[in-house]
């Protein structure tokens, strides 16, 4: 048993080194040799997150959620204003998930959960892709890049479909209805 843990430990001690980033960007999880910046990092999770919100259909009003970065990394939110009603989350994250993997990326857990259902996901390119259903059927999109040179990071460029809430600490619950994904909902 005592070499099985030695040997896991040493498995995970390797996996944390070989995804290590520092601050200057000399090692790169996931896009190995890349000089891809934080910045350029941000437009790639934008264009992540523009193109499976363009895949849902019918449309739903979204809001930006607040940018993060770390010391080599960067995430993206956006939220869904739209009530996605219990009978139609299925239909939402089915949707979802074949376009992510039509997309090419890695499925990496899927939580199947009736009252917080969530898919994680991984680009080709290093980055993890989030969808979650939090509380009355609000949908939260993440994406969170590998680690990447260092830089500025701008506000998102794309237009919400919906209100903004940019500068409020807490966005409302979805309160937008939709006939067809808000069906049901109460």
């Amino acid at each position: 048993m005592k070499g099985k843990v030695g040997r896991a430990a040493t498995v995970l001690i390797l996996v944390a080194l070989a995804s290590s980033c520092t601050k200057d960007g000399a090692e790169v999880s996931g896009i190995e040799g890349s000089r891809m910046d934080m910045q350029e990092a941000a437009e790639r999770a934008d264009g992540i997150l523009d193109a499976v919100l363009a895949e849902i259909q019918p449309g739903v009003e979204w809001t930006h959620g607040p940018t993060t970065t770390g010391v080599c990394d960067v995430t993206r939110r956006r939220t869904v204003m739209t009530i996605v009603s219990a009978g139609r989350r299925g239909s939402f994250l089915g949707l979802v998930d074949r376009f992510w993997r039509k997309s090419k990326y890695r499925i990496k857990a899927v939580n199947d959960d009736v009252d917080v259902p969530a898919i994680f996901a991984q680009t080709g390119d290093g980055f993890g892709v989030s969808l979650i259903v939090g509380d009355k059927g609000q949908v939260f999109f993440e994406v969170d890049s590998p680690c990447v040179r260092e830089s500025d990071v701008a506000d998102p460029v794309t237009k919400p479909s919906g209100p903004s809430y940019a500068g409020i600490e807490v966005i409302p619950r979805p309160n937008v209805h939709s006939d067809f994904w808000s069906a049901g909902a109460s």
